[in-house]
């Protein structure tokens, strides 16, 4: 799978899966920009896979303030060209805990990460992927878009709310050969998730449920999102591909 020549955006890229992901890309030969907050991440990511076909870069961007998504993107063209390839990587989970003590400001700031960034990044950045004959936007979901998590409204709604946004745009962009896909990982062993796989109970009962008995592994994402992002997919757009060990077969 080959991504010679072109551009991808990766948002929450220091580290676990869009680190994971940013290194499928440069291996395959594209220029890669990686952006969170966290410069010290981005930087640390950048060197560790600096060498590769592609090249990479780090941006700081908090994706939660307009400007900064706007600056992202300017950066990103000044520095390589248009973006071909937007992976919304970026995530939050605030607001765990019982549905009836969320509070607006959770719920507001969920939206903004998880949802309203994807929203703004599509706007600045599909306009010239249509301009330029196409391109791939790859949304990160989660298995909570589709299965209700305990505790987590805010965040199983957002990410249920990507998940739809996904199929709307694939829908609207089909047309200019704009593919718009999303994934669903399960329990992957990142910092993010880190509340989940160091829990002895509830690794006990994953280990005793879910069809492939372990926690999945960031690159285990990055593969799929290479091919997504890639010409073998040229046929694909509008789906959400679910990667979680076979625990929603159940």
């Amino acid at each position: 799978m080959n991504l010679e020549g072109k551009t991808a955006l990766i948002t929450g890229g220091g580290r676990g899966i869009g680190k994971a992901i940013a290194k499928r890309y440069v291996e395959a030969g594209a220029n890669v920009v990686i952006a969170s907050r966290k410069i010290d991440a981005l930087e640390a990511a950048a060197r560790e896979l600096a060498g590769s076909r592609g090249k990479i870069h780090p941006v700081a961007c908090h994706v939660g303030r307009k400007d900064q998504i706007e600056a992202l993107v300017a950066e990103t063209e000044r520095v390589f060209g248009p973006v071909d390839i937007l992976v919304n990587n970026s995530g939050t989970n605030v607001g765990q805990g019982p549905a009836l003590e969320v509070t607006d400001e959770a719920l507001l700031k969920t939206t903004e990460i998880n949802v309203l960034a994807a929203l703004r990044l599509v706007r600045l950045t599909v306009p010239t992927m249509i301009e330029r004959g196409g391109g791939s936007v790859i949304n990160m979901a989660s298995i909570a878009g589709i299965r209700p998590q305990d505790g987590g409204l805010c965040y199983s709604f957002t990410k249920a709310g990507l998940i739809m946004m996904t199929r709307v745009w694939a829908v609207e962009f089909g047309r200019n050969r704009v593919r718009v896909n999303a994934i669903c990982p399960g329990l992957i062993k990142t910092d993010f998730s880190s509340y989940f796989w160091s829990n002895e109970q509830y690794m006990s009962n994953l280990v005793a449920t879910q069809p492939l008995p372990r926690v999945g592994e960031p690159d285990e994402i990055g593969g799929i999102a290479l091919y997504l992002a890639s010409d073998d997919s040229s046929f694909v757009t509008g789906q959400t591909f679910v990667v979680d060990g076979g625990n929603t077969a159940r």
